[in-house]
């Protein structure tokens, strides 16, 4: 059977976010033109996240490679380290942000697109490229939660830290209608305070309950007393890809 290192699906799966934020930020958009520009979208920022999640776990391999057999103690305990950046960021902004954006943008579509993804845009955003920014971010993520252990942070602070990105970005969207007149978000403009206040509200729990679901998938798919003795302590350096011929 045919057998595709982890590592060189992390550089295919890097490969493939810089060439959809090359494509988005290349789309002349009114909205991109307007104040915080792309910055504002959190599917925008939510591509950034995955880039640079993506490009960290590329670099950690690389220097895997590098200090594997080495001896160097202090190139390993710099290893230690990228390693727990690969695996906070995963746990804090990866899992429950990239989850977050597919689960609500399809969610709100199947619902009314206008109120999230106006039929207007297909007119300057291509169908792939929309899945490319709304759908493969989770299937991306499940793969490299399935195929590397991420040991996750302590559970209050990881609570904390997704908490905080959640309410600065809510603060960030009040501050961008604040400065425009114009809410980040087609929908928003069509419900009162009260509704909007309980939205922010729900989707900052509903980033809490993700996290949590990705320290439970984790913990499940990673679960040394359920795993094969072959697998115990050990990263899953390959990806089955069907028969070779």
């Amino acid at each position: 059977m045919a057998l595709v290192p982890c590592q060189v699906l992390r550089v295919a799966i890097l490969l493939s976010y810089c060439s959809i934020l090359c494509n988005y930020k290349a789309i002349e958009m009114p909205s991109h033109q307007t104040y915080g520009g792309s910055w504002k979208f959190l599917t925008f920022i939510d591509l950034v996240i995955q880039a640079v999640f993506f490009g960290i776990c590329v670099l950690t391999d690389l220097s895997s490679l590098l200090t594997r057999g080495s001896g160097n103690q202090e190139q390993e305990r710099q290893l230690k380290k990228l390693i727990s950046l690969r695996d906070w960021m995963l746990a804090v902004l990866a899992f429950p942000v990239g989850v977050f954006v597919v689960a609500v943008f399809w969610i709100i579509y199947a619902y009314d697109r206008e109120m999230i993804y106006p039929k207007l845009l297909d007119n300057f955003i291509p169908g792939w490229l929309n899945h490319g920014m709304h759908t493969t971010v989770l299937p991306f993520i499940l793969i490299e939660m399935r195929t590397s252990h991420h040991a996750y942070p302590s559970r209050n602070s990881g609570l904390a830290a997704i908490c905080t990105f959640s309410v600065g970005y809510i603060l960030w969207v009040c501050w961008v209608h604040h400065v425009t007149g114009m809410w980040v978000y087609p929908f928003l403009e069509h419900i009162g305070p009260g509704a909007r206040i309980i939205f922010f509200g729900s989707t900052t729990i509903l980033m809490n309950f993700l996290y949590l679901l990705g320290e439970v998938l984790n913990s499940y798919i990673w679960d040394t007393q359920r795993m094969p003795l072959s697998w115990q302590g050990m990263e899953i350096n390959f990806i089955y890809m069907g028969p070779s011929s």
